[in-house]
């Protein structure tokens, strides 16, 4: 689904706390009573009130009515979710205005949006099961084993509370990450970099080096108790750092490369009952993509798991691990996640070809979206998880380079302002 702001401006005060209502009452029913929302949200109009306020919320889709339900309820839509995130971070003046979107991924949409001075950022918006890939029953049978869990809103809101609390640890023991900057729910906020990933990277002076440097950063990771656990061309962005030499005198300019690594959902600890099934896989895509793409092949082998778990927490290196467990990441959050993750690969096994593709549909639960909207969003994702990877395609050199982005790409929409 898209990110539609327009009538974020319109709401007043008694429809977020409706909205609010509904959200709260999720907590604890798939379909939340009509009573439970006057309760919850307090307004001192009564149920009238109320009604007028839900009649508001569903025409904009932030909340649906069941069909055939057994009494009178509703439930949160991911829109609405939306809506209360993006309301979180403009009261906090993290967010002013939403532009375009500059990402799809299969769990995530990336968008660009701007604060009240102007300046440009990152917003990434958690869709755990947004993409079906038509085994929605088994999705669903997973859910039902797992009571506690009964939306796939809980697991997008672990997903981003874990990543964020990932991303400000690693930025604080100065691994080149993004710079997190707030959170809500299934959304995180966190600086624009501007770089490629480097799928869409064709050419490189010293392939050599550069993966002399990914492998070197991935044992760092490691050093601090970490394995990415999907670590490859996706999600490694290559940022061109430009210096001049103040010794020569014709001022010539030397060009770094240095990687930039993003999402963290699927990190998991060097202790891991699976560790050595990660490391291993990381490290293999990382040579594999460099073959391919370079006709680079590194002359040693390894790096190894178990040569490098002697290093965990050595050589003044923090057990980053133990202590994101510790800050808020229990051990429960981390195995429903996980569940959620491990069934998503499951799905990948029996079905690659529609991973590969982009090929899905929003969760069955979706039905109020517009049918037309929802195909222009899957082709919009198989654009977007496609590109620089087709042969024809152009891919960027390094030594060009060219804005992430821009003023034409974000759109003076303000979130705040009833216009």
């Amino acid at each position: 689904m898209k990110l539609d702001t327009r009538a974020m401006r319109h709401l007043t005060a008694e429809d977020w706390k409706v909205l609010a209502a509904v959200e709260q009452g999720t907590k604890n029913h798939e379909l939340v009573p009509l009573p439970l929302i006057e309760r919850f949200s307090r307004l001192k109009g009564g149920s009238s009130l109320v009604s007028k306020c839900i009649s508001t919320l569903a025409k904009s889709s932030l909340i649906a009515k069941m069909k055939e339900a057994k009494y009178d309820g509703y439930r949160l839509t991911y829109g609405g979710l939306d809506y209360l995130a993006l309301h979180s971070h403009a009261q906090k003046n993290h967010i002013y205005s939403v532009g375009s979107r500059v990402g799809v991924g299969k769990e995530s949409d990336i968008m660009i949006v701007a604060d009240h001075t102007g300046a440009q950022q990152i917003l990434k918006i958690h869709r755990l099961g947004r993409i079906s890939f038509r085994t929605v029953k088994t999705n669903r049978d997973y859910l039902r084993k797992n009571p506690s869990n009964s939306s796939w809103m809980y697991l997008s809101t672990l997903a981003a509370r874990k990543e964020f609390l990932f991303l400000s640890a690693l930025h604080s023991a100065g691994i080149p990450v993004p710079t997190p900057i707030a959170h809500s729910r299934h959304t995180i906020i966190m600086s624009l970099v501007d770089a490629p990933p480097l799928r869409q990277i064709s050419s490189v002076p010293d392939p050599a080096s550069l993966y002399a440097s990914l492998i070197e950063l991935y044992l760092r990771l490691a050093k601090h108790g970490l394995i990415h656990g999907d670590y490859n061309e996706f999600n490694i962005l290559i940022r061109e750092d430009v210096s001049t030499n103040p010794d020569d005198d014709d001022g010539t300019e030397t060009i770094t490369l240095t990687p930039v690594v993003i999402d963290f959902p699927q990190m998991v600890s060097m202790e891991h009952v699976n560790a050595e099934m990660y490391f291993d896989r990381d490290v293999n895509c990382i040579k594999t993509f460099f073959e391919r793409r370079f006709h680079f092949k590194a002359t040693t082998p390894g790096p190894f798991y178990k040569d490098v778990r002697k290093t965990v927490g050595r050589d003044g290196f923090q057990r980053l691990d133990a202590a994101l467990e510790a800050s808020g990441i229990t051990k429960k959050m981390a195995k429903d996640l996980e569940a959620a993750i491990r069934q998503h690969e499951e799905e990948k096994k029996q079905n690659p070809s529609a991973y590969e593709s982009g090929d899905g549909d929003e969760e069955d639960d979706d039905e109020d979206d517009d049918e037309d909207e929802d195909e222009e969003d899957e082709e919009e994702q198989q654009q977007q998880e496609g590109a620089g990877d087709k042969e024809g395609e152009p891919q960027i050199i390094i030594g060009s380079k060219a804005p992430l982005g821009s003023e034409e790409g974000l759109e003076k929409l303000s979130i705040n302002d009833k216009t």
